[in-house]
């Protein structure tokens, strides 16, 4: 049985990415900071472990492979997932806040993934969750885009570096996805209409789109996909897509 980890599960993609990994007959470590969401999470499948743990902390991801190790002997897949969103742009972005962004979503994947590696055989591989705003920047990324545009960089990395050995690498870039993170976000008209009225797709993206995307990966049809970043968004950000709304709506000078 193959083992794999997912970071970020205790809610969104995490969550939806560690039960779709587990129906499809893995065994699943998920990993979060919050022990009743995981304990939810860990209810939902028999196949299902978890872990409560600060990523963050020096001993995070050692305990993480610990853990899998220790239950299961092997680890075949590592889904990088765990983020935060609410980014600032570069002029309002102090430095506690930039070591914030950067810690969760480019150290950390980075420390994981090196100490999983030496356990990973041939046919395994990391998926590394990325998002638009490592392929377009994105207005008001900030230390988000920057981190997640170092993950895409880590991704090709391991890709070149340990593709030889089997082990495979690719990043997942969703675009807006409804969870409960974004559905406070969709209340703000201004966020709402640069995602609804620019997406050519007639609805905004669901957490089983991307843990559909990231379950391919992790099988034996996506075995031979290695270095890529699989934007799913929808055509946002490889459109210049605009709705009729957006279209016929009145332009007011600023």
């Amino acid at each position: 049985m193959q083992v794999a980890i997912v970071t970020g599960a205790s809610s969104g993609i995490g969550f939806g990415t560690a039960l779709k990994l587990a129906e499809a007959g893995m065994s699943v470590l998920g990993t979060g900071r919050d022990e009743a969401r995981l304990a939810d999470l860990a209810a939902q499948h028999p196949a299902i472990a978890t872990l409560a743990v600060d990523l963050t902390a020096d001993d995070g991801p050692a305990r993480i492979v610990a853990a899998a190790l220790e239950r299961w002997g092997r680890i075949d897949f590592l889904v990088n997932n765990a983020g935060i969103g609410s980014p600032k742009p570069l002029h309002e972005t102090d430095d506690e806040t930039l070591d914030h962004f950067l810690g969760i979503m480019l150290r950390a994947p980075f420390r994981l993934a090196r100490d999983v590696i030496p356990h990973m055989r041939s046919g395994s591989g990391i998926v590394n969750i990325t998002s638009t705003f490592a392929v377009v920047g994105g207005l008001r990324g900030g230390a988000y885009s920057a981190a997640k545009g170092g993950l895409t960089a880590l991704t090709t990395h391991i890709a070149a570096q340990y593709g030889p050995q089997g082990i495979r690498c690719n990043a997942v870039a969703p675009g807006v996805t409804v969870t409960p993170m974004v559905e406070k976000r969709l209340d703000d008209d201004r966020f709402r209409k640069i995602n609804t009225e620019m997406t050519p797709y007639p609805r905004l993206g669901r957490v089983e789109d991307i843990a559909s995307t990231i379950a391919f990966l992790c099988s034996d049809g996506g075995s031979f996909i290695n270095g890529q970043t699989i934007v799913v968004d929808g055509g946002w950000t490889s459109t210049k897509y605009l709705s009729d709304f957006a279209l016929n709506s009145e332009w007011v000078p600023r």
